[in-house]
């Protein structure tokens, strides 16, 4: 099988990419972290990770329960750098959950007919009803960053969307919605060798797509719009929480609990449940620029 856009994410990392990224890349042995600014150098051991995801699967259960049973209304919006791991995130919360009450929203491009409504309105179609966790793979947040950085919104559009924005959120909470906002974030380096084992994995080549390919050169463009919704999106009703992915395991598991140590379940387990490590999730402060 041939590589996907003409091996364009090797071109780049041959060509385009930063001398310290590349440095980063070369030097990065197995096991290691490759974004140097990450605050562990090695990523997390397999069988630590994998006690502490079990005790969290047994949360998620318990906790998908009481959703059930007291009719409660979930949403975790998962944004984040292409490649930061966002799927793979959903997947370990959704692992053992019903999936008829914990369903995905991943929203392909609008339609002619979505193009023409409300921006929020195909999103307020997938909010859940009683009893349903609903994660959104990408959300609303797509007008404030990757619309503006690849030219399919324009400014007045962003200001509108940012004008309706703080409204909107204070509904679905004033409704009784429980609004979680996710940011997985990853570093350069990081992005770059995760596009790489895509380009070069038969299995994983249909994750890539043209704004990926293309998106590596806007890196700088991305951060701006990014500072910009952190700057006029983190409400104290519906704050962001920053998840440093450089490490999978680690992000994976902050993740799942900081949605858990936000819900009052009965029989949590506060040594599962815990607060999150402050060096891998926090608010925006933590979301480091470059």
């Amino acid at each position: 099988m041939t590589k996907p856009f003409d091996a364009a994410i090797s071109r780049f990392h041959e060509e385009e990419a930063p001398e310290e990224i590349r440095r980063a890349l070369a030097g990065a042995g197995k096991g290691d972290i490759a974004s140097p600014r990450f605050p562990y150098p090695e990523k997390w051991k397999r069988k630590a990770y994998d006690a502490e995801m079990d005790a969290l699967q047994i949360e998620l259960v318990k906790m998908q329960a009481w959703v059930k049973e007291t009719g409660q209304r979930v949403v975790v919006i998962f944004e984040g750098r292409d490649a930061a791991g966002k799927g793979g995130t959903i997947a370990r919360f959704r692992q053992n959950l019903n999936p008829r009450g914990a369903r995905v929203v991943a929203l392909a491009k609008p339609s002619e007919i979505e193009a023409g409504q409300w921006y929020f309105q195909r999103y307020v179609r997938e909010l859940p009803t009683a009893g349903e966790i609903v994660f959104f793979d990408r959300s609303w947040y797509n007008r404030a960053v990757v619309e503006p950085v690849f030219g399919f919104a324009d400014e007045d559009q962003v200001a509108r969307f940012y004008d309706q924005l703080a409204p909107f959120e204070k509904m679905l909470t004033d409704d009784g919605i429980l609004l979680f906002k996710l940011w997985i974030n990853v570093g350069r380096a990081t992005q770059l060798e995760r596009f790489l084992k895509r380009e070069n994995d038969p299995l994983k080549q249909w994750k890539l797509s043209w704004v990926d390919v293309e998106g590596l050169r806007k890196w700088d463009a991305y951060t701006d719009r990014i500072a910009t919704m952190f700057e006029r999106s983190d409400f104290d009703f519906a704050p962001w929480t920053v998840v440093r992915g450089d490490d999978k395991r680690r992000a994976r598991v902050s993740a799942i609990r900081r949605v858990l140590s936000g819900l009052d379940y009965p029989d949590k387990d506060d040594r599962a449940a815990c607060a999150i490590d402050p060096k891998i999730a926090g608010g925006p402060d933590i979301w480091p620029r470059d």
